[in-house]
Formats: C-alpha cells, structure tokens, sequence
C-alpha cells in the first residue's frame, strides 16, 4: 500500500516540484521542449530496443529455449515506453534505465530472480515418454490414411450416443 501511495501521490508531486524549478532556471518554454523530445526519443529508442529483444525472443523459441530474459526485458521496455511518455524528469530518468540494453538485462533478471516462475508440461498417457513434437520422437512419425467403415452389427455401440445429431 505504501508504494502505491508514493506512486500515486508523491511522485507526480515531485515530479512538478522538479518541473517548476527546472522552468525557472531555463524557462518554461525550454522545460516543456526538453519533456517532448524525452518523449520522442524515448519511444523512439523503446521501439527500437523492443524490435532487438522480440528477434531474441524467437531465436530462443526456434531452438526451444524458453525466452524468460527476453520476457522480462520486454515487459521492461512496456513501462519504460510508459515512463518516457509521462511528462517529468523523475519518470524519465526511470525509464531510460529501463530502456538503455546496459541496465535493462541487470534489472530483468532481478526481476526473474523474485519471481517464481513455473513451467507447465503436457500430460501424456500410458506409452508416451516425450511429447511427440521433440526432436527425439521426429523419426519415429508415421504418416499414413485411414478409413471409417460402418459396423453390420446390430448391436448398439458405446460412442453410439455420442454419433447421434441432437
């Protein structure tokens, strides 16, 4: 709750005290060019960043490596492009460390490291030890037709009912 409230409450207030002081010192005029082009090169730069950490991300997914770094590091890259738009020199230094691929893979994976992370596998039934899309089990794929017969048997089937249209 404390951290929501400092979000919240004294970090946009901060956020003007700094404003304010910076406008007196430069002028108003060059306080608010300086927060438009933060916003411009930061979304710039974000995109950027995003695009390099998206093409590691798939890399990693062709060879079958879970890309969790890559996750991280773009869930990062939201919030900075969210912090880069927001008018203020606080939220911008925030999300230029969040941004910049120096500090943005360090804070990724303290990210990971409180995290918990779980990793669900497929079930399988009897007969199955792999799941069949391995690189282990591609070998032993057999291709092959079939074809549905009716049964001559009168006797009524157990998915009988299942076959019936409602």
């Amino acid at each position: 709750m404390a951290k929501l409230f400092l979000l919240f409450a004294i970090l946009p207030i901060a956020e003007i005290a700094i404003l304010i002081n910076v406008g007196e010192l430069i002028g108003g005029w060059y306080t608010v060019a300086i927060v438009i082009l933060t916003a411009f090169v930061g979304a710039r730069l974000v995109r950027q960043q995003g695009l390099t950490t998206l093409t590691q991300a798939q890399q990693k997914m062709q060879t079958g490596i879970m890309p969790g770094q890559e996750m991280a590091e773009g869930l990062l890259l939201a919030i900075a492009g969210v912090l880069l738009v927001t008018p203020g020199f606080i939220t911008d230094i925030l999300g230029l460390l969040l941004t910049l691929p120096m500090t943005r893979p360090i804070i990724a994976s303290n990210l990971l490291k409180r995290l918990i992370i779980k990793t669900v596998e497929p079930s399988f039934h009897q007969g199955f030890q792999s799941p069949p899309h391995s690189k282990q089990n591609s070998e032993d794929i057999i291709e092959g037709e079939f074809e549905r017969k009716e049964s001559s048997s009168s006797k009524p089937r157990l998915n009988d009912d299942l076959n019936k249209p409602d």
